[in-house]
């Protein structure tokens, strides 16, 4: 069974060529079983347009049990790194992009009630907006 984005993809990318945390922990979360990725390694590989195809049904999975599901950050950085991630996926994946549209749209009490700075709470909007677009 290929439970690994490296598996899945059949692509292995071998050692890191830069010797940065992000890099390396990329490189480790391609190895990783997806049945043990945490919200924070959702949000890192989503963040990095990493395996979409793979991780995105993962994450809306996440987003409707817990619209505010959150990694290292801040309540919400899942959300918002999903509707930051590549145009292109989006484009070529509109089944799911109405799914995180009708789910945000179902959630915005949620959202707006969430105990956040403003600043974090305007760019989730914001960048929701975006996504719409």
């Amino acid at each position: 069974m290929k439970n690994t984005i490296e598996q899945i993809e059949s692509v292995y990318w071998g050692k890191p060529e830069f010797d940065s945390h992000l890099v390396v922990t990329c490189h480790q979360l391609r190895k990783k079983n997806l049945d043990d990725f945490e919200i924070e390694d959702l949000r890192i590989m989503i963040g990095q347009n990493i395996a979409l195809p793979i991780l995105i049904p993962i994450a809306i999975k996440v987003l409707k049990t817990n619209i505010l599901a959150e990694g290292d950050y801040y309540e919400g950085d899942l959300l918002k790194n999903v509707l930051t991630s590549e145009k292109d996926f989006w484009d070529n994946h509109s089944d799911y992009r109405n799914e995180i549209i009708s789910l945000v749209e179902e959630k915005l009490e949620d959202i707006q009630k969430m105990d956040t700075t403003d600043e974090i709470r305007v760019s989730i909007f914001e960048a929701f907006e975006a996504f719409k677009r």
